[in-house]
């Protein structure tokens, strides 16, 4: 199993949602008050039958109109077309941004020959109700592909890749477990987002149920730890791909990068 990360940069957020590009050699974070500071990355999993990508980013596109995630992807060595599947653990905009292309009014996949596997109960909650959250335009023609998977609950795309309903950041979050022979990694999403959150117990403001993701994160690392699983955080560059061992003082985090497990 090969894992890439597919950086997309760091961002300051404020209470307007928008994720505005920030570098810390020349910005300054005070100047960006009551702001929150994050990394973007997906994750480009290459196993022995698929290419599979784990959330798809802002949805940015470079000065040549070229998405953010596709000029990432190509850096790679892969091409955006080569991807066989995509699976989301949420839909929220900073991780279902390059799930679609806009082409003036319309919208299409931006990785046209992957299959989109989604929790049903997620895309339907998304397209009820009103939230600048969710990019509902972009989900509405994503909820009429061919190409769209939906699942529910607890369960297995495959024989290598299975699914479950975490909630804690949104009501429908799920997380996702890849396994090839005798590796594993482990993807939570915005349950787990930050190899920090390990370390640091806190009830974030941003979960919908803040103190059942501090619970979970707390029962992943333990079972990450346990199996020797490869942890993959969407919103910390540094530690982006990571093994966590515990350890008296709570985990050890020891940062990989692109790596062959």
């Amino acid at each position: 199993m090969k894992i890439y990360s597919l950086y997309e940069g760091s961002y300051s957020v404020d209470i307007s949602k928008k994720f505005i590009p920030f570098n810390p050699e020349i910005d300054k974070a005070a100047e960006r008050k009551a702001s929150i500071f994050v990394d973007v990355s997906p994750f480009l999993i290459e196993t022995a039958n698929e290419l599979i990508l784990l959330d798809t980013g802002l949805g940015y596109t470079n000065e040549a109109g070229e998405l953010e995630i596709h000029k990432n992807i190509r850096a790679k060595g892969y091409g955006f077309d080569e991807v066989t599947m995509v699976v989301m653990s949420h839909l929220h905009f900073d991780h279902a941004g390059g799930l679609m292309i806009k082409n003036g009014e319309n919208y299409f996949p931006a990785f046209p020959n992957a299959t989109y596997h989604i929790q049903k109960d997620e895309i339907e909650s998304a397209l009820s109700r009103n939230s600048a959250s969710y990019n509902q335009p972009a989900l509405h023609a994503l909820y009429k592909l061919s190409q769209l998977s939906l699942i529910q609950g607890k369960g297995k795309i495959n024989d290598n890749l299975h699914y479950e309903i975490s909630g804690g950041h949104s009501e429908f979050h799920q997380v996702i477990t890849i396994n090839e022979k005798d590796s594993s990694c482990f993807f939570g999403g915005d349950v787990l987002p930050e190899a920090s959150q390990l370390i640091r117990n806190f009830v974030a403001k941003y979960d919908l149920d803040g103190r059942k993701s501090m619970e979970l994160r707390k029962i992943y690392g333990l079972h990450a730890s346990e199996n020797n699983q490869v942890c993959l955080f969407y919103h910390d560059h540094k530690t982006a791909i990571s093994r966590v061992k515990e350890s008296n003082n709570g985990f050890v985090i020891t940062p990989l990068k692109d790596s062959v497990i």
